[in-house]
């Protein structure tokens, strides 16, 4: 028999299921929502549980449950089947479901980094001359290469977000104009003279009925990267890569790229600096052109 705490409204039978249903599904993920994450991940997590309560025709069953985790496990690689589980694990115990506590999931495989080279921006840039969308395409690899961002947090970026004149960009959380960041704080960071050169042009196009509604619409920049070198999300390795090759601190890296800081004794306690001190620090580690050979220009 199951034991579900707190369960005042919701059909428990006196043998074995919990049934939770459409209401129920709906009034979890409002709650989810006050933590602040994108709309992108409340619709991947609202996935996940949906699919898993329709397998078990939303009656809380462990021994079907457990079937469920066994098919997806055998389905999806290490990090996926994590990731769904701990949305379930954290849904189940949500509803006092005591097995729940129980279950273990396995250690994370060994991660080899994707080594991202100048080479292999220059190649993507070549990739695309003369492409439709080049002035769009090459914005993003040399705003992405040389800022840190998340591929996410481009996708999210507004024209006012860039402050061109200063090279600055905000890097906003701010779930209800849907920008959020991993770390649910908004931070800045900087771009290359490079990219500040190919975000005007495209800027100028962007502005001049292209038709195109956003900068970096999620889904159509992953269309158009699906059979580049590199994707937007390689973007970001590569900037951390290179800060490291010119020999930048990797206090400040952090910073600019938004790691979380927590166990970061310096940066929780004592290592303070200014936009200021942020913007001379990146210009004498990024001063220097990352992008494609000079004679890859914008048509």
């Amino acid at each position: 028999m199951y034991r579900a705490r707190g369960l005042v409204g919701y059909d428990v039978s006196l043998t074995r299921e919990l049934f939770l249903g459409e209401k129920n599904l709906s009034e979890y993920m409002s709650i989810f929502e006050l933590s602040g994450i994108s709309k992108g991940h409340m619709k991947e997590v609202n996935h996940y549980l949906k699919n898993y309560l329709l397998y078990l025709d939303y009656k809380i069953d462990k021994t079907k449950s457990i079937l469920y985790f066994k098919q997806i496990k055998e389905k999806y690689a290490i990090a996926t089947y994590k990731k769904q589980m701990y949305q379930i694990i954290k849904f189940l115990t949500h509803f006092g479901i005591d097995w729940a506590k129980d279950i273990e999931l396995p250690s994370d495989p060994f991660y080899y980094p994707k080594r991202i080279n100048q080479q292999m921006i220059q190649q993507t840039l070549s990739l695309f001359q003369g492409h439709q969308y080049f002035k769009q395409i090459k914005a993003l690899v040399l705003l992405g290469a040389s800022s840190g961002m998340r591929a996410e947090e481009m996708y999210q970026l507004n024209p006012e977000d860039i402050d061109i004149e200063n090279r600055i960009i905000h890097i906003n959380h701010n779930p209800s104009n849907g920008q959020t960041t991993k770390t649910f704080q908004s931070r800045v960071s900087f771009f290359t003279k490079e990219a500040e050169e190919a975000y005007i042009e495209y800027l100028a196009y962007f502005h001049n009925d292209c038709g195109l509604e956003r900068l970096f619409s999620q889904t159509h920049m992953i269309h158009l990267f699906r059979n580049a070198p590199i994707r937007a999300k390689d973007l970001r390795k590569f900037f951390s890569q290179e800060w490291d090759r010119r020999g930048g601190p990797t206090s400040i890296k952090k910073i600019l790229m938004g790691h979380s800081l927590k166990g970061d004794v310096d940066l929780m306690h004592y290592n303070c600096q200014s936009e200021e001190d942020l913007k001379k620090i990146y210009d004498r580690v990024m001063n220097s052109k990352i992008e494609a050979d000079a004679s890859i220009n914008s048509k």
